[in-house]
């Protein structure tokens, strides 16, 4: 039975979304308060400006280990820490000269191509990523790229009102899938975002996924993690038998998902050659008063970076 959620992944994803189409996932709006890499560069700018002048008081911020001093003090350093790693001007060196050349070389017509500033989303859904980013950020030189496994939630995408070829491209793609390449050139993505979508596939193959992405950014790219953490309420209302391997679950429809702790990613992201920029863990008390339900919500986030001289191809 493991075999046949494998064999038929795409099946159960795109019945998901034949049945739920834009309907079942809201607008990621909160993208720019704990991802603002996605913002405008203007808007980057005023929160480096921000931070610059408010040290010493997001410093103090700290209250204990899994409280909101925690993810407000490293949201502002990683923020800094990615807006430093734009605006350093790596050393000239041979190597650096040579693969910028062979770049330029290999990265003359592809979607996109005369873009300055390069987002891929991974696993975009109905697009509930994309458009909030692509509504809120009017960068001209914004290209935002975007796949998902399911090809009807990628129909769903490109029939949106919303959705502009000319500063969008939309496609299907399996990040499992080897011998399939992405649409960009290696060295060419500033940001790639994985939001609830590396959970989604088996365990043994998210390395080599991880290490396919990283060979896409550029020195100093990011890539940005939200996922599910160990102990998730999700987690924990699984019945038996749904469990297919440790913390690897079936839900009841067919899809699968699997909870992280924060070593997990860590281990991934380094192996990568990536260098850790934040890495906490979310908890949140999520009370639905219509349902009168308490919800423990455990989530993991991540940013990690390409270093700007990377030996990684």
């Amino acid at each position: 039975m493991p075999v046949d959620y494998e064999i038929n992944a795409h099946k159960y994803w795109n019945d998901f979304y034949k049945i739920h189409e834009n309907g079942f996932f809201k607008d990621r709006h909160w993208l720019f308060t704990e991802f603002p890499e996605l913002a405008p560069s203007q808007n980057q700018n005023h929160l480096k400006d921000w931070f610059l002048e408010n040290k010493s008081e997001v410093c103090e911020c700290r209250n204990n280990e899994d409280g909101p001093g925690l993810i407000m003090e490293e949201q502002h350093k990683c923020s800094l820490k990615s807006l430093e790693h734009k605006t350093q001007t790596p050393p000239v060196e041979e190597n650096v000269t040579q693969k910028i050349s062979d770049l330029e070389i290999c990265a003359d017509e592809f979607p996109g191509s005369s873009a300055t500033y390069r987002i891929l989303e991974v696993g975009c859904g109905v697009g509930n990523t994309v458009f909030p980013i692509l509504q809120t950020n009017n960068d001209p030189g914004l290209f935002v790229y975007c796949c998902d496994f399911s090809s009807t939630a990628i129909e769903l995408v490109q029939t949106n009102s919303e959705y502009d070829p000319s500063r969008c491209f939309a496609f299907v793609h399996d990040l499992c899938d080897e011998e399939k390449s992405y649409p960009v050139p290696k060295g060419s993505l500033d940001i790639i975002i994985l939001i609830f979508v590396l959970s989604a596939i088996v365990p043994d193959k998210m390395q080599k996924a991880i290490n396919r992405l990283s060979r896409l950014l550029k020195p100093g790219g990011m890539v940005l993690l939200r996922d599910y953490g160990r102990y998730d309420m999700a987690q924990l209302r699984f019945k038996k038998g749904q469990c297919l391997s440790g913390n690897f679950y079936v839900r009841g429809d067919g899809t699968r998902v699997y909870f992280f702790t924060q070593e997990e990613p860590d281990m991934l992201f380094t192996t990568a050659g990536l260098e850790k920029v934040q890495n906490l863990v979310d908890r949140r008390l999520q009370v639905n008063r219509g349902k009168q339900l308490t919800m423990y919500r455990v989530w993991i986030q991540c940013k990690y970076c390409k270093p700007l001289l990377s030996s990684t191809s």
